[in-house]
């Protein structure tokens, strides 16, 4: 959620900033704002709403200068109106904020009862107010803005800009990511490095309490205590196209139907010659009797489907944990146990709150992420990427699909290790998962049937989600991914469940999907799929040709899939569960890629 860009170019930046923020839209976003210096004024625009607005300010009011920063801002503290989007600005400085800074009430006071009035509901504000109080008492801007990061609590990235300041940027990072970019007499901030892939490739991640005072020339890094420190500087190379909608409508329609390429990516990454192959030091799930799994949103469904892995194939126990409320439920922690986070950003700010938890307690943490210079990776003993590509869309797709993979090679290895696993049946396992993108690719070919089902779909107001085994927490998936950008209200269940209390929901206006392939437990969820027809339910089936014909009367619409074996199957069904979800909010006219009030990287709690 939100997104931070700084530049000092050779050229008006604002153009670039705008730009740079477009990258950063995917990250969720309700205003927008630029800020810039020329001839050693300090000025800025903001607007409400999509970026287009911004640009549309920027043409009736233009804003020159070669250095300047901004900002796309998702409502924390404040509605989402002009006087509260970013940059804040206190007389001679304006600031960008990620994060949330705990204490600015203090600091509010503080500021208020010394005579300094404040126009916005923000905690980002806060930050301008002290900066320009340290200033009047005749800082530097570097000391000032030194002195402000030593009194902040809470987790934020922050950018500094200086009236009269033409060569100076100051950024720091406490919890939440920055990049610096590295360019041809410019430098460059940035909330990640898509943000900048068009201006550099060469780039510098700051670490935890980081903070960094920039001009064109020099960049000098000072850490948490203030000692100045040496990052090293990377090249990363971003495929752009991955960026871009390739023609598709959506990103999210272009993330889903990237998933047989991105998933046969990611299988010929980990599959060698040799078996199994992981970065070293490498896994001895030997060595392991327990296994801590923990994610927030679609991640953690993905960890739901990946207990009934490691648990079936090798014997291993598992807790999945949702991370907002692990890190507070302060669980024991036993010997001989491995903490697993999963997160596509790889910066989630509960689930690496959790991670720093485990450190200390579990014998090995290890990550499931895509993007492997984020927080979560680097503060992991082994860090294992998805390789689903930049994901641009809100709902996870593709990243949900790479997640589920690397986590069913792991339990195979799992399995291998501890002997529960046969290198035969490993064999027959990883053969069939080198078949899945075919798989996949003759599901994305239901989308014409799942667009004229999705059609009906979109006129109901509640929908219910069935699914057994390792098809429950995808059940629970497929009603996320539906309510977050149709905004429709859907639930997941365990199939077994329904009569529990979902059923008196069910009536001939509440579809009921039911995730089901022809199974070992495919006549218990027939039988669940009876009661509600009994009831006059309108029951869309998603199975495969033998479930179709076993269950062939008395459902409303059956989508049928290719034929796969069961322990797969979350994977190839996330599918039709993902189209449905999307053509639902096409026939509803939402905002598919930006679905309101959400981010897709969540870096506060």
């Amino acid at each position: 959620m939100c997104g931070i860009v700084g530049i000092l170019g050779t050229h008006e930046v604002a153009p670039s900033l705008v730009e740079a923020l477009r990258r950063l839209e995917y990250r969720g976003y309700d205003s927008a704002g630029i800020a810039t210096v020329n001839d050693g004024r300090l000025d800025r625009r903001r607007a409400v709403g999509k970026l287009v607005n911004l640009s549309d300010l920027l043409v009736h009011e233009p804003l020159a200068g070669k250095s300047g920063i901004g900002h796309t801002r998702w409502a924390t503290h404040g509605a989402p109106t002009v006087v509260n989007a970013h940059p804040h600005r206190a007389g001679p400085v304006a600031v960008v904020h990620n994060g949330i800074i705990e204490n600015f009430r203090e600091l509010r006071a503080e500021l208020t009862a010394a005579g300094q009035s404040c126009e916005s509901e923000t905690d980002t504000e806060t930050v301008a107010m002290l900066t320009r109080a340290y200033l009047e008492d005749g800082l530097s801007p570097r000391e000032a803005a030194a002195k402000v990061l030593s009194r902040l609590e809470g987790a934020f990235a922050l950018c500094f800009l200086f009236d009269g300041e033409e060569d100076l940027l100051i950024a720091a990072r406490r919890g939440s990511p920055l990049a610096i970019g590295h360019g041809e007499g410019e430098v460059y901030v940035g909330s990640d490095a898509i943000a900048l892939a068009p201006m550099t490739s060469r780039i510098t991640y700051l670490d935890e309490g980081d903070w960094a005072v920039l001009t064109r020339s020099t960049v000098e890094i000072r850490d948490a205590a203030g000692e100045q420190v040496s990052r090293p500087m990377k090249t990363v190379q971003i495929d752009t196209s991955r960026i871009e909608k390739g023609g598709h409508r959506h990103f999210m329609a272009k993330e889903i139907a990237e998933q047989p390429v991105v998933l046969a990516d990611a299988i010929a990454h980990y599959l060698q010659d040799s078996g199994i192959t992981l970065p070293e030091p490498g896994l001895d799930f030997t060595q392991i009797d327990r296994i801590t799994m923990v994610a927030c949103g679609t991640a953690f469904y993905a960890c739901h489907v990946a207990k009934y892995w490691f648990e079936q194939i090798a014997r291993l126990p598992v807790e999945a944990d949702i991370a907002s409320e692990f890190r507070y439920r302060e669980p024991p922690i036993p010997a001989r146990s491995m903490a697993l986070f999963v997160s596509q950003s790889g910066e989630t700010a509960d689930t690496l709150a959790a991670l720093r938890y485990t450190e200390g307690k579990a014998d090995r943490i290890v990550s499931v992420v895509n993007v492997l210079e984020s927080s979560i990776a680097r503060g992991s003993d082994l860090p294992l990427p998805i390789l689903a590509g930049a994901e641009i869309g809100v709902a996870s797709t593709k990243a949900f699909t790479c997640q589920l993979t690397v986590l069913f090679l792991l339990a195979i290895k799992a399995g291998l290790d501890r002997g529960t696993l046969t290198e035969a049946e490993a064999e027959a396992h990883l053969a069939t998962l080198r078949n899945l993108p075919g798989l996949m690719n003759h599901a994305l070919q239901t989308a014409p049937e799942i667009e004229r089902v999705a059609k009906e779909l979109a006129e109901a107001r509640d929908i219910l989600f069935l699914g057994r085994g390792a098809m429950y927490p995808l059940a629970m998936e497929g009603a996320l991914k539906l309510k977050e950008i149709s905004y429709i209200h859907a639930e997941g269940y365990a199939s077994g469940e329904l009569k529990h209390g979902p059923i008196a929901l069910v009536d001939k206006t509440v579809p009921v999907v039911v995730l089901a392939p022809s199974d070992a437990l495919f006549d218990k969820t027939v039988s669940n799929m009876q009661e509600v027809m009994a009831r006059g339910g309108k029951v869309l089936l998603v199975t495969d040709a033998e479930g179709a014909h076993a269950a062939r009367e008395g459902t409303w619409r059956t989508l049928v899939m290719p034929g796969v074996p069961p322990i797969l199957a979350p994977i190839l069904y996330a599918l039709p569960a993902q189209l449905l979800a999307y053509h639902t909010a096409i026939a509803k006219g939402t905002d598919v890629d930006q679905p309101r009030n959400l981010a897709k990287s969540v870096t506060v709690e």
